[in-house]
């Protein structure tokens, strides 16, 4: 028995609503496999959490999840209770930087029975390799002066190691799908980082001659996203560059609510931890609403990443089946609720067992 020590942290808003959806989809996908199983344990690091405890992670927290194989996260941050920069910065950041999640990958594609935001979107599917722990967003700089002398510096590094590890994840992925990497970039506008992202970039797609490898400058890059997604396989980008192109892909997909993401540890000491990309949602908490398939779809990701690409597909096709037949939530223009949707994932898995 294949047995998978998940931590799961369902953090805020409707994280509590979608982990323990995503969690019975899990344990369904381990009975249609017969030889896998998934040990579940509840951490409750919060901003609830914060409040009662003054911190989002207890000072043995990273102690506490370092062994598990796994991390699945919900959603981190309510502003009505926790500043941005205080609940990100000490939970979500903090996991991605101490467990050295250097990787960040997340995709957007076309899924059956939902509506793309374009009007003609092609059948786009893509993947965005994001650098996860350097660049742009570096706690390198400060803040000095008061008043209208105040000024704030914001430094970004770029390692040659982050960045060739970032280029080369990418072009091993497209090895797997259109053999295609697409490396975004600035280099006519940021005059020191992004002449040397290009330099890497250059050298390291030499050793990939069967990979088709170009550059395009983000903000162009950003409006062929919304223009012609179909042209991309994998693209690769920076911290801040691979953050702002992977929200927009979850806008062309039709909703951020079924966008997923995995953060990715390289040299096997900590846990990889794989999250959704939408937010806690607090418009619609306690409601039943909330989509449940960016959890679900990052469940795909994670076995996808325990070698069990097969029933990756397998889930993935399954819930496009679903939404192929429109059972979908609010955000999508269906009438189901988040328990419907689930509940129908988890009935057609079970007619596959």
């Amino acid at each position: 028995m294949k047995k998978l020590k998940i931590a799961s942290i369902p953090g805020d808003g409707i994280g509590r609503e979608v982990v323990p959806a995503a969690e019975d989809v899990l344990h369904a996908v381990a009975e249609i496999h017969g030889g896998l199983s998934f040990e579940f344990t509840n951490f409750p690091y919060s901003c609830e959490y914060y409040l009662e405890h003054g911190e989002m992670l207890p000072e043995d927290g990273l102690e506490r999840l370092k062994d598990f194989h796994a991390i699945f996260l919900g959603a981190v941050g309510n502003i009505k209770l926790v500043p941005d920069h205080i609940s990100l910065w000490g939970l979500l950041i903090k996991l991605r930087r101490e467990f050295e999640q250097v990787i960040n990958i997340r995709p957007a594609k076309v899924l059956k029975g939902v509506q793309s935001t374009l009007l003609n979107p092609n059948d786009f599917d893509l993947m965005v390799v994001r650098e996860n722990s350097e660049g742009e967003y570096s706690s390198v700089g400060g803040r000095m002066f008061k008043g209208e002398d105040e000024i704030a510096i914001q430094n970004s590094i770029f390692s040659r190691k982050g960045t060739e590890r970032a280029m080369r994840y990418a072009f091993e992925l497209a090895e797997k799908r259109k053999k295609h990497v697409t490396s975004a970039t600035k280099s006519n506008g940021i005059y020191y980082s992004m002449p040397f992202w290009d330099e890497v970039f250059k050298e390291v797609s030499k050793d990939y001659p069967n990979i088709n490898a170009d550059s395009q400058h983000i903000d162009a890059l950003a409006a062929f996203f919304v223009t012609q997604p179909e042209r991309f396989d994998v693209i690769v980008a920076s911290n801040l560059f691979g953050d702002v192109l992977t929200d927009i892909g979850a806008g062309i997909m039709g909703s951020v609510g079924i966008a997923p993401a995995a953060n990715i540890n390289m040299n096997g000491k900590y846990p990889s931890m794989f999250e959704p990309v939408h937010g806690s949602a607090p418009d619609i908490i306690g409601k039943g609403i909330a989509n449940p398939i960016g959890q679900i779809w990052t469940a795909k990701m994670m076995l996808d990443y325990f070698d069990e690409e097969e029933l990756g597909t397998l889930l993935l096709d399954i819930v496009e089946s679903v939404t192929g037949d429109h059972i979908l939530t609010t955000d999508l223009g269906g009438k189901s609720s988040t328990k419907e949707v689930t509940n129908e994932i988890i009935s057609r898995l079970k007619k596959r067992a």
